[in-house]
């Protein structure tokens, strides 16, 4: 009904969002993807956007939906650290294994499309050679871009009572690091689609004097043009 209700509003993209959108349907039996395969069915909804996904909710088979081209190709999938002893510490139920194995579905399906992340930078007990295998790890997975989050301890988290605590300092040179290397894979993501012609949802439009107007939006890939 929300849908069907912002089409008739005149709404030409729809995004599901959620805290843990990856989850939606375990109470019913059901699976993100059957919600999907639903929306893209019962309406005619003319560009579908999903947000972050939690790597461990998705099976390489999940991005065989995209052959629809309703289906933006984008996702966004939080890494968090490329380095298996710090996601262990992190307790997040994946491994630099299964998120490759999931990078790699991705693209079989859409060669193209934009993998975006989120990395925590200076989390409790990692070390130099943690964060090396991280920065390769990144550089690996070739990112069209992302976000670099210094770890900041919380009172009362697990991860704010762990012994080898990071310096401020070290944690935010490590953001940097990662950040550059996120903003040259994008650059170089960006760069493939000098010269193509993408259709645009324009979002926004700023009067530009004598010049006319300036109008921005967002091509499928989520790749703001102007």
């Amino acid at each position: 009904l929300d849908v069907r209700s912002a089409l008739e509003g005149g709404a030409k993209e729809i995004v599901l969002t959620g805290v843990h959108l990856g989850s939606w349907g375990y109470d019913l039996g059901a699976h993100l993807k059957d919600l999907i395969q639903a929306l893209l069915r019962e309406t005619d909804v003319p560009r579908l956007r999903l947000s972050s996904l939690e790597p461990w909710d998705l099976s390489p088979d999940f991005f065989s939906l995209w052959t629809n081209k309703r289906l933006m190709p984008h996702f966004h999938l939080p890494l968090q650290s490329g380095c298996d002893l710090t996601l262990k510490r992190m307790a997040r139920k994946t491994t630099t294994e299964s998120f490759r194995a999931l990078v790699a579905g991705a693209r079989a399906v859409l060669p193209e499309a934009a993998l975006t992340t989120d990395i925590i930078a200076g989390f409790p007990g990692e070390t130099a050679d943690e964060f090396a295998q991280t920065l390769e790890f990144v550089r690996e997975m070739d990112f069209a871009g992302g976000h670099v989050f210094t770890y900041s301890p919380r009172p009362g988290t697990g991860a704010a009572r762990m012994k080898g605590q990071v310096q401020p300092e070290v944690r935010k040179q490590r953001n940097h690091i990662l950040t550059e290397v996120l903003e040259e894979s994008g650059k170089s993501y960006r760069e493939k689609f000098v010269g193509r012609t993408l259709p645009v949802l324009w979002e926004s439009t700023s009067e530009m004097g004598e010049w006319g107007w300036q109008m921005e939006g967002h091509a499928p890939n989520f790749v703001r043009v102007q």
